[in-house]
Formats: structure tokens, C-alpha cells, sequence
């Protein structure tokens, strides 16, 4: 937590929004699979050292069922947020959500970093990076509901519920990707691994100037 509090306070002192590199907000509702196309993309840029994907904090014990991330108590991720450990954090779904403040600095030195985020902080993301490319990962109704379904964490009435939700948020503005994850994941997988070549080529070009 030391470190991360130093280049927030280093931070600090230059203009916000931070540049040169570029900022990617992966998206999406639950079942879209974007833990899994997230995972395609690493696979194919194993040696790409201007990528960085980002690991959350969570307020949720990690499992072989879900993301890999790191997991803090209630008490310590408040605490934590207070200490400026996080860039961005949000809550949902009665869980905290953090992202490191670490992905300040690789922003900030031309990096590309990759991030399963809320939609909810799009705003909030777009006035902290210059350079900002959303990734919307959808799929069908019929295929997110099964997904749900077989995670087993929640009820028919929480699965329907929490689908309605998806289906009333709308994203609008520069920069948002749409990519169907209904069918097979290398095809999704293939569509996201392009956005993030352009990502990577921009911010070659954008450390020229």
C-alpha cells in the first residue's frame, strides 16, 4: 500500500486527465463472459510487455469459479480506499470493487491497461484518462441466463432481476466496442484482441508527440 500511496501522491501533481497510454474498460453484463474473452487476449500477448492486465480487489473471496483477484475484508478495502490505494473503486451487487492506483503510472508511461470495470464509473474514467476505449461484451439474453444459472450463486428471481437491470443500462459516447459473446469464445476472443492491437499502435504513435 506504500508504493501505490507514492505514485498517487506523485500523480498528483501533474494534470489529470493522465496520458500517453490507454485505458481499457472492459464491460458488460453478468454471463457475458468477459472474465473469459479478458483471458483469451492474455493468452495470445503472453509476451507483450505494453499490455498490463489489471487485477481487481475485491471484497469476495476468490474461487476456481471466477475471476482471479485478490480479496480484502470489508473493513480493509475501506480502509485501503482511504489510504488513495485505489485509482477507481465502485460497489455492486453488495460487493467493493477496486482497481489498483498503480494503473496510474502505467498509463502514464504509454502503457495499455486492461480492465473488467462497472459501467456505472464510465464518467468517472473518462475525466481521469485522456485516452480511453470502452469494450461493451454482450450476448443474448437467452445465453446469459443460462450462464447465470449454471454459476448456481443465485436464484431464478435473482438471475431474472439482475438480467432486467443489464438490459435498462445504455452506454453512449467515443470510443465504445460492442463485441456479441453469445457464440463461440475464440470469435469474441479474436474481436477484443484486435481493439487492443489498435490500443497498443495509438499509444506507440501517442508517445511520439
Amino acid at each position: 500500500m506504500m508504493v501505490s500511496a507514492s505514485i498517487e501522491r506523485e500523480l498528483s501533481a501533474e494534470t489529470f486527465p493522465i496520458r500517453d497510454g490507454v485505458f481499457v474498460a472492459v464491460v458488460g453484463p453478468s454471463g457475458a463472459g468477459k472474465d473469459t474473452v479478458i483471458g483469451f487476449a492474455r493468452a495470445c500477448f503472453t509476451e507483450e510487455t505494453r499490455l498490463e492486465f489489471i487485477r481487481r480487489v475485491i471484497t469476495r473471496p476468490s474461487d476456481a469459479a471466477s475471476e482471479d483477484h485478490d480479496t480484502l475484508a470489508e473493513a480493509a478495502f475501506v480502509e485501503a480506499e482511504a489510504d488513495g490505494a485505489f485509482a477507481i473503486s465502485w460497489e455492486a451487487h453488495g460487493l467493493r470493487y477496486g482497481i489498483p492506483v498503480d494503473v496510474d503510472w502505467s498509463v502514464a508511461n504509454g502503457r495499455v491497461a486492461v480492465a473488467n470495470v462497472s459501467r456505472a464509473i464510465i464518467p468517472t474514467l473518462r475525466e481521469r484518462y485522456a485516452n480511453l476505449a470502452i469494450v461493451e461484451i454482450t450476448a443474448s439474453p437467452e445465453v446469459l441466463a443460462e450462464r447465470l444459472a449454471m454459476r448456481g450463486r443465485e436464484s431464478r428471481g435473482e438471475v431474472l432481476a439482475r438480467l432486467a437491470r443489464s438490459a435498462n443500462v445504455t452506454l453512449s459516447g467515443p470510443g465504445v466496442t460492442s463485441i456479441d459473446n453469445s457464440g463461440p469464445r475464440d470469435a469474441a476472443g479474436e474481436r477484443f484482441a484486435e481493439v487492443l492491437r489498435k490500443a497498443m499502435a495509438f499509444s506507440d504513435m501517442s508517445g511520439l508527440i
